[in-house]
């Protein structure tokens, strides 16, 4: 789908955020300044309206707790942010305790998740966000049922 500016990006993340099943893993692919962290603010500002949403660059990655939000259809209780550009290799994953993370009930944000692989398992759902013109590509790809129950909500909303 083509996303013309911001407003765009925003929107589709509230999208996927409402259509989000508890233990979900979505991985985030593009280039710099594609859109990915953009995309990752909207899904969290609608649980979390006004949230600062900052990239977890440095500390690989941030941890939101969504329990509270009114706006929370399926009652997630944490969302986690990741941000694996600066990660030197996919086994510090497991140093920082990685593997809790991805176990259980949390959504899981992974921006870069290229640099985990061989430790990351495959998500339920890929996000690759392009250039485009003036706006961004967006191509979402599902790679179980639950991941596939989310695009179809998504496609249903329009």
């Amino acid at each position: 789908m083509f996303l013309a500016d911001e407003q765009a990006t925003l929107d589709f993340a509230r999208k996927l955020a409402m259509a989000c099943r508890p233990g979900l893993h979505i991985y985030l692919y593009g280039d710099l300044g594609a859109g990915k962290t953009t995309l990752v603010r909207g899904f969290l500002q609608t649980f979390l309206p006004g949230c600062k949403v900052k990239s977890p660059t440095y500390t690989l990655v941030e941890d939101y707790d969504v329990s509270t939000s009114s706006h929370n259809p399926f009652q997630l209780q944490h969302v986690f942010h990741f941000d694996l550009y600066r990660l030197g290799d996919a086994e510090e994953l497991e140093y920082l305790g990685g593997r809790d993370y991805f176990a259980g009930d949390a959504v899981c944000l992974v921006e870069w998740p290229q640099r985990g692989e061989g430790w990351l398992a495959e998500p339920d759902l890929e996000i690759q966000l392009s250039y485009q013109q003036k706006g961004r590509e967006l191509e979402l790809h599902s790679n179980t049922e639950k991941g596939r129950e989310v695009e179809l909500e998504i496609s249903e909303k329009g």
